[in-house]
């Protein structure tokens, strides 16, 4: 495993000149780090402002890639379209310089505690998580994404440092989207239900 720090190598992406990245390309940049560093990235950048349509096409990896954390495969597998769909680098550039500062305060705070939690199906316990939560990022929620999002880099962090702590703290967040999601959708129903009665009422 290479021991340049995760938040160069992401910086690295932004900086390098070719006119675009592929899913590939940062996998073998993450080397032995792909499943956490990939989830990490995808985790990150779901919660950053984004075109609409944005959440669903940057979930995938982490939709594709949680559950074969969650039944222990030891590389990941992605499909070629996947693998070699091409990004453009300019769009990313400002996407990779917003979150590396982000990145490199989170290695500092973060370190090696309670791995209790990571042994007899803690890791794939995260990647149960972190598929749940790529099924919601899939929707086209309007602001949605942010709290899952966040949820997945940080258990994608705890994963990647071994911070139980963290992980903790990925599970309360995992649970308030959780609970988020159903607020959300029973305000959506009752206020529909509510347009319905209105209209109804009209005719």
């Amino acid at each position: 495993m290479s021991d340049e720090k995760l938040s160069d190598v992401i910086e690295g992406f932004g900086e390098d000149p070719r006119p675009v990245l592929t899913v590939r390309q940062m996998l073998d940049a993450f080397d032995s780090r792909a499943f956490g560093a990939t989830l990490l990235v995808f985790g990150l950048l779901n919660c950053l402002p984004l075109p609409p349509g944005s959440s669903t096409l940057l979930s995938l990896p982490i939709l594709l890639l949680a559950p074969q954390i969650a039944w222990g495969a030891n590389a990941p597998w992605l499909p070629r379209g996947v693998l070699e769909k091409p990004l453009k680098r300019d769009d990313l550039r400002g996407l990779f310089r917003r979150i590396t500062p982000v990145l490199r305060r989170l290695e500092v705070v973060t370190r090696p505690r309670l791995g209790f939690l990571f042994a007899a199906g803690g890791e794939r316990f995260i990647g149960v998580v972190c598929t749940l939560l790529a099924l919601v990022l899939v929707l086209p929620i309007p602001l949605g994404n942010l709290a899952p999002g966040a949820t997945v880099a940080v258990l994608a962090l705890a994963l990647l440092q071994r911070d139980g702590l963290l992980a903790l703290l990925g599970y309360l967040m995992a649970t308030a989207s959780a609970a988020l999601l159903f607020l959300s959708a029973g305000v959506v129903t009752a206020a529909v239900k509510r347009l319905i009665g209105v209209f109804s009422g009209l005719f």
